[in-house]
């Protein structure tokens, strides 16, 4: 695993975040399924990630629902900034536009 310098953890050799590692298998996804699902990872990667989880589950339930909260407020930052109000309508009036109808 390797920190980037935006401070998220990633399986080193990928951009895959530990915390959707983490949160397959909280989900009760088998090491082997997030392999599967993720090509990028490694099975032994994944093992690794399990292990470590583990062996330091306090440290890392506490960095995993800090990236949650981070997410959650920058979805609600970009939502407060970016109403999503009539959006469909638009864009099928711009479809309707672009089709000449």
């Amino acid at each position: 695993m390797v920190a980037g310098e935006d401070g998220v953890i990633r399986v080193a050799g990928t951009r895959v975040q530990l915390e959707t590692v983490v949160l397959a298998f909280d989900a009760g996804a088998t090491a082997e399924e997030i392999a599967e699902q993720y090509p990028s990872l490694d099975l032994a990667d994944v093992y690794a990630v399990i292990a470590y989880l583990l062996s330091n589950e306090v440290a890392m339930r506490d960095y995993v629902a800090k990236r949650l909260e981070s997410a959650a407020a920058l979805r609600g930052a970009i939502e407060r900034d970016q109403p999503q109000g009539g959006i469909r309508q638009r864009l099928l009036a711009r479809r309707q536009q672009a089709s000449g109808a």
